[in-house]
């Protein structure tokens, strides 16, 4: 079949025909006038910009497009539909340009202490430090329990706990001591209680009020302050820096100035004219104190975009680049001070010293496929912690025994017949597949066990997911059966859809939740965007072949189904569409494609498809740029709810998005304001936003990016695709924007060409990841 054709309309009326394709000629057709240019968001403190994003990685303005949620539509004789750019974490200066959450990068100010965003957010910490309380507890008896699998490793220095065994582990490998595997096998984990015989499904937890976010004292603020104002830093970070450093930040501060790297935000170079201030001469680019410093800030930028570890050559290339000037011993030195873990897994052959690794020539630094030996890894232990800890979870449900209860399902199919033989399921397929494990929870419940259906977003559930929790609400004990009086969730089986948003450390906590005896099916779209944090979870499980995979055969329907359908296997193609179910718009500049996308949500879309504003999402590149999520929703905001914004720039009526926490994007619309602070209504949910927490955990919703999106539909979609996104596309991207939609789908494009070559030529964007590598050396141990 042929791609898309060039201004192609299916069955828009002439009534609409100013909402689609322009007049011949070029002429810009007739319409309503251009909205105004959508003004910049309201500066903070000391001239900071303003919110930042915690829904996904990083967003940059054009041209360097969200490298997560960058996307591109197309509209000539050949047009399709693209995805995302390699978001591989190197040192250049792009990587520089993400924002301190995980979310969408705001660029920061210059150096001298100018901090950007972060200068101005002085209210404490961000909600998501509230939302996760909760499970603070259960983090730490995940720690406890690795923390008793094996004993100490003497390895001197100033190395403790697990930096010492993994570096003292590398050294005798290095010196042929032992095989480089057995360092690497953990011991099998401790007999873990059975769950308890079929019982009647419990009564739900009744949700709580998280606890208040926990903030630093008075005292150890105004000191902090008094070391920032002394190295020239902006005071606003104070109350970030105590909060992060503790009690004695100021003292660490003097000690060691570039300690504020740890705090989110702040960049090397600010951090180096904070550090100039105070010691003068005494500092100099190789000072251990920077180098120590810059290589845990590189692995924490490369968490924002995905990767739970980094090649120890990408790591010394970044520190090349940041002016050290002896970046082998740099590394070595974070190594031995245990500021970054080493790691050489899946080889029985004695890995390369880290001292020794180098580059392969032709490969790229940072990507996790590369020739020749297994690399040598630096990651950061919470990464660590929580891939060793998913990966022993997840054995352990691999060895389960069979299960006898699930052979007398009334209508067997081949997930309770896997799930009779096996601890663990992948279900793979389209959104129509999801009927499937629905109906599975079901058929537990019949066969009289507990059973649980998990989602990513609690956004329009409905039909068979209507009886769904949220895979936070579950572990926060808001939502859900509850846990029984060992803390493990009072299960038999948990179904967790929309798998792949599953990041590495919510995967953790939730597998480490799950009683012995209880099965989990993981299911999910394997082409769609993965998690907003870090790892790639049901990616790597569906690659290690561990455990079965059950893949759907149910297509998703219609016009809409076939054209992502055919994106899935890297075709862009033509699809008949008599119910105008696909628009293609072209356009020629950001401009235009703001004011089409605006007539199409307020006008044409409602008028031609009968969806009105309200349930129509738009959906595009990142967050900056002449045509991102904030030029959109200030034109939206001013055709379709027009306001002062005088609720911190909010009005009643206004559509938003809500991030209870990093990665989480909640949809919702502005009822009130009060004392307490910004009152929503988020699906028939009463959420309140407190006043501190407003600009940093909201922001307008007309317009959201790929990776927000991600999880949910809407009745239509309209999808942004601007000139200047084309290194944002990939295939992925594509896959995930237009497959948002349930009935419409309008595509806004100026990309040309690039549009069915990201999906015939770019796939997702590499990340790398010790998880699959941990869970073939486990299962292959316990089989010899």
């Amino acid at each position: 079949m042929t791609a898309l054709p060039g201004g192609a309309t299916p069955g828009i009326p002439a009534d609409d025909q100013d909402a689609a394709v322009p007049a011949a000629g070029g002429e810009k057709p007739s319409g309503s006038a251009e909205p105004a240019a959508a003004p910049p968001e309201a500066a903070g403190p000391s001239g900071a910009p303003g919110p930042s994003d915690t829904s996904g990685p990083s967003d940059t303005t054009a041209p360097q497009p969200d490298p997560a949620d960058a996307a591109v539509g197309d509209a000539s004789a050949d047009s399709a539909i693209d995805t995302t750019v390699d978001t591989t974490v190197q040192a250049d200066a792009s990587t520089d340009d993400a924002d301190d959450s995980g979310g969408e990068g705001d660029d920061g100010k210059g150096a001298g202490g100018k901090t950007g965003e972060d200068a101005a957010d002085s209210a404490g910490p961000s909600e998501a430090e509230a939302e996760l309380a909760a499970q603070r507890e259960l983090r730490a008896r995940i720690e406890r329990r690795k923390a008793e699998k094996g004993g100490p490793v003497e390895s001197g220095g100033k190395l403790s706990g697990q930096a010492a065994d993994l570096l003292a582990a590398v050294r005798a490998v290095e010196s042929g001591k032992e095989a480089g595997a057995a360092f690497f096998d953990s011991p099998a984990a401790a007999p873990r209680r059975t769950a308890a015989a079929p019982a009647p499904p419990p009564r739900p937890v009744t949700a709580q009020a998280p606890p208040p976010p926990r903030s630093a004292a008075p005292d150890t603020v105004a000191a902090v302050r008094a070391v920032l104002t002394e190295g020239g830093a902006p005071e606003a970070l104070a109350p970030r820096v105590a909060t992060v450093l503790g009690e004695s930040a100021a003292d660490r501060l003097r000690e060691d100035p570039w300690q504020l790297l740890s705090v989110p935000g702040v960049r090397p170079e600010q951090a180096d004219g904070f550090a100039r201030a105070l010691l003068g001469a005494e500092c100099g680019p190789g000072d251990g104190r920077r180098t120590d410093a810059l290589v845990g800030w590189l692995l924490e930028r490369a968490a924002l975009q995905g990767h739970t570890a980094l090649e120890v050559t990408a790591v010394r290339a970044a520190l090349a680049e940041r002016s050290v000037p002896e970046p082998d011993e740099a590394v070595q030195h974070a190594v031995a001070e245990g500021a970054v873990l080493v790691f050489h897994d899946g080889s029985d052959d004695a890995p390369e010293a880290v001292e020794a690794a180098e580059t392969p020539e032709g490969d790229e630094p940072g990507t996790e496929e590369t020739a020749g030996p297994v690399p040598v890894l630096l990651g950061l232990d919470r990464y660590a912690l929580a891939e060793e800890s998913l990966a022993d979870g997840l054995a352990r449900l691999v060895r389960s025994g069979p299960d006898a209860r699930w052979e007398a399902a009334a209508a067997p199919t081949d997930l309770t017949r896997a799930l009779a033989a096996h601890g663990l399921v992948a279900h793979t397929g389209g959104e129509a597949a999801r009927a499937e494990p629905a109906a599975l929870a079901v058929t537990a419940r019949e066969l009289g066990l507990r059973a649980a259906l998990a989602t990513h977003s609690g956004h329009g559930r409905g039909g068979p997911v209507a009886d769904a929790v949220t895979v936070s609400a579950l572990l926060s004990g808001t939502g859900g059966p509850g846990r029984d009086e060992d803390g493990a969730l009072a299960l038999d089986l948990l179904v967790v859809l929309d798998a792949p948003q599953l990041d590495v450390e919510t995967a953790a906590m939730l597998v480490e939740s799950l009683p012995d005896g209880c099965r989990l099916v993981l299911s999910g779209d394997p082409g769609v965007l993965w998690s907003a944090g870090a790892g790639r979870v049901f990616a790597d499980l569906l690659a290690s072949r561990v455990c079965p995979q059950i893949a759907s055969r149910v297509p998703d329907p219609g016009p809409l189904g076939e054209l992502v359908s055919g994106i899935g296997i890297g075709e862009l193609n033509q699809v008949e569409a008599p119910g105008r179910e696909v628009v293609i718009v072209p356009v020629r500049d950001a401009g235009e494609a703001v004011h089409r996308t605006v007539q199409l949500v307020a006008d044409s879309v409602p008028r031609a498809i009968g969806v009105s504003a309200d349930q129509t999402q738009v959906i595009t590149v990142g967050h900056g740029g002449s045509a991102g999520t904030r030029a959109l929703n200030a034109a939206l905001k001013q055709r379709l709810n027009p306001g002062p914004g005088r609720f911190g720039g909010f009005d009643p009526g206004d559509r938003v998005s809500h991030t209870p926490a990093p990665g989480r994007t909640v949809p919702g619309t502005v009822v009130s304001a009060d004392a307490e602070g910004l009152r929503l209504d988020c699906g028939g949910e009463p959420v309140t936003v407190p006043k501190d927490l407003v600009e940093s955990a909201l922001r307008h919703g007309w317009a959201l990016t790929a990776h927000q999106a991600a999880g949910m539909r809407w009745p239509a979609v309209v999808v942004v695709l601007p000139g200047d996104a084309v290194q944002g596309l990939n295939r992925a991207w594509v896959y995930t924007a237009f497959g948002r939609g349930e009935r419409h789908l309008s595509v806004v494009q100026g990309v040309d060409q690039a549009l069915p070559r990201a999906v015939a030529q770019v796939p997702h964007p590499p990340r790398t990841t010790r998880l699959r590598a941990l869970l073939e050396g486990l299962l292959t141990t316990a089989e010899q």
